[in-house]
């Protein structure tokens, strides 16, 4: 009877095993530095490696936009993403939890060296790119544009509000399509070094610099029933953050051969100690900030209120 009650208990114990370690863990995340924890976590093999055996898919998006709508089919269980996605769409009711903070500040707006364009109030009547529509830098764009008076063409003004890949914009600003952008690092600091005009700094564009730019989301499902890859993914999110702060030099290389991989563009590495410059990296979530951004998303017509992002915070993983 002993023996049995034994090999019962050993049975279910490994189809609870199996239910908290899916054979697969699905990562989301974009080839910018903004997300360059989740860049050196995959170059270095922090992630696998923390997961054990269960196998990472780690697949690349570029923008919040289309990482959402790959999460709200089902088709990703993590991901480093923008407040601003995230937020709307937890809004919408979304099962997600915003569990770490990534990076903050990181973007800036560059306006094309022959656009004329030397203020903020010169983007009138000119072609603007910004990641996707609804991701966090256009909602910042039009939090712009409304302190100057200014409109996109969508909300009866003149300025026309483009979507484009961040790792295309330099081809953009090259063919002429348009005539600023605000992106995220380290492509404003590559359009820098071509002699784009900087018109907004990191610090410029919001807030004085403190603000989020990517957040970690996980599944609320998937969190539920597998808390312990959860809290293994965020131990590795966490070194990963701690070897970018501490080892520089070392972070560099590993995020541009990532970049390399994903767009085909290897960096010269003094534009992206520039772009590092501008951007921190830190798991910490500033729930001000975060409230901050929510009413952003209001003002930019993306949210009808102001959500209580209590309920879609969870640092306890983090914590653990």
């Amino acid at each position: 009877m002993t023996r049995i009650l034994s090999l019962l208990t050993a049975a279910l114990l490994a189809t609870s095993a199996q239910a908290q370690n899916p054979a697969t863990v699905r990562l989301g995340y974009f080839p910018n530095l903004t997300h360059a924890p989740a860049l050196v976590g995959l170059e270095r093999g922090i992630f696998q490696k923390a997961l054990g055996s269960a196998k990472l898919d780690a697949r690349e998006f570029v923008s919040g936009t289309t990482l959402m709508e790959a999460f709200a089919a089902g088709q990703i269980d993590l991901a480093y993403v923008g407040p601003g996605p995230a937020i709307n769409a937890a809004t919408r009711g979304m099962p997600l939890q915003i569990v770490a903070g990534a990076s903050e500040a990181g973007a800036g707006l560059i306006a094309r060296r022959d656009s004329g364009i030397k203020t903020y109030k010169d983007l009138a009547g000119k072609r603007v790119a910004v990641p996707s529509l609804g991701n966090t830098q256009d909602i910042s764009l039009r939090h712009l544009l409304k302190e100057q008076g200014l409109k996109a063409q969508a909300d009866g003004g003149n300025v026309n509000v483009t979507p484009v890949p961040p790792a295309d914009v330099l081809a953009a600003f090259a063919a002429g399509r348009v005539d600023a952008a605000l992106v995220p690092e380290p492509w404003g600091a590559a359009l820098e070094a071509q002699g784009h005009r900087v018109i907004g700094s990191e610090k410029t564009v919001w807030r004085g610099g403190q603000y989020p730019t990517t957040v970690v989301i996980v599944n609320a499902k998937f969190a539920q029933a597998n808390p312990a890859l959860v809290t293994a993914f965020l131990k590795a999110h966490s070194d990963a953050v701690a070897f970018l702060n501490r080892n520089p030099a070392a972070a560099q290389t590993a995020v541009n051969r990532q970049l390399e991989k994903l767009t085909g563009q290897k960096l010269d590495l003094r534009v992206l100690q520039r772009a590092m410059t501008r951007t921190r990296f830190t798991t910490s979530l500033d729930l001000n900030a975060l409230n901050e951004y929510a009413a952003l998303n209001v003002e930019a017509g993306y949210a009808r209120s102001v959500p209580d992002l209590k309920t879609f915070l969870n640092p306890n993983f983090l914590k653990k």
